[in-house]
């Protein structure tokens, strides 16, 4: 008999190469981001195909205000048009929206938006969409620390009795499983920040592809890499 198929419950993406491929266009950076849009269609139609429960797409870090004013403005703009357009379509399809990151920094119709897709989406089951924004991956644990210790602090928490679990339970993703696959596309080899605790078993795959020209195909050969790997969390088969 043949093996079942193993799909994973939770995939991560680092969306690299949206400059690059407005570039290799002839096009302004802002204008590949737009091109964006569509491979998060794509991802998000293939998961759901997949039964995949978790998808988390590294949509802006903390490290990407650093960018020309012009664009970080081009992707917030961009960014809110396309939750409340794709609000309607994303609910009939049972994807519920999550956010992952500091919200502080954000401008009210950012936040605004950010909350009208996590309260209109909130009663879907099919598939969780994770939005990572303003995220860092060192500065989540650091803020986890800070509320562990401030436990200790009052009593409510005994030092020896800190471990993994009660680090991930003070963590942003603490109500989601870790990634079981990590995808950066660019062909890129690194995680830029992105899910370092989560991601410490995660398997990783890394196409030359550009963010804009990653389709449902694509999607599908990493769910296909993903069910040729074996994974032993360090342990012997």
């Amino acid at each position: 008999m043949n093996e079942p198929k193993r799909i994973p419950q939770h995939v991560a993406i680092i969306m690299d190469g949206n400059g690059r491929w407005a570039t290799r266009h002839g096009k302004e950076r802002f204008e590949g981001h737009i091109a964006g849009v569509e491979s998060v269609r794509a991802s998000v139609r293939a998961a759901l195909r997949h039964g995949i429960d978790y998808l988390t797409l590294y949509v802006f870090s903390t490290e990407n205000w650093g960018r020309p004013e012009q664009e970080v403005n081009a992707l917030m703009e961009l960014f809110c048009r396309s939750v409340v357009n794709e609000l309607v379509n994303l609910s009939q399809q049972g994807v519920r929206i999550r956010m992952i990151g500091d919200r502080n920094r954000f401008s009210d119709e950012v936040r605004q938006a950010l909350a009208e897709a996590e309260a209109r989406t909130a009663t879907s089951d099919k598939l969780t969409l994770i939005l990572a924004l303003n995220y860092s991956s060192r500065d989540e644990i650091v803020r986890a620390v800070r509320r562990i210790a401030g436990r200790v602090q009052t009593g409510e928490l005994a030092p020896e009795t800190i471990d993994e679990t009660i680090l991930g339970e003070s963590l942003y993703t603490a109500e989601f499983p870790d990634p079981d696959l990590v995808i950066r596309t660019s062909g890129e080899y690194r995680l830029s920040n992105f899910l370092l605790w989560q991601s410490s078993y995660a398997e990783l795959w890394f196409p030359e592809v550009l963010w804009p020209d990653f389709t449902e195909e694509w999607f599908d050969k990493a769910v296909e890499e993903y069910g040729r790997r074996e994974r032993r969390y360090g342990l012997v088969k």
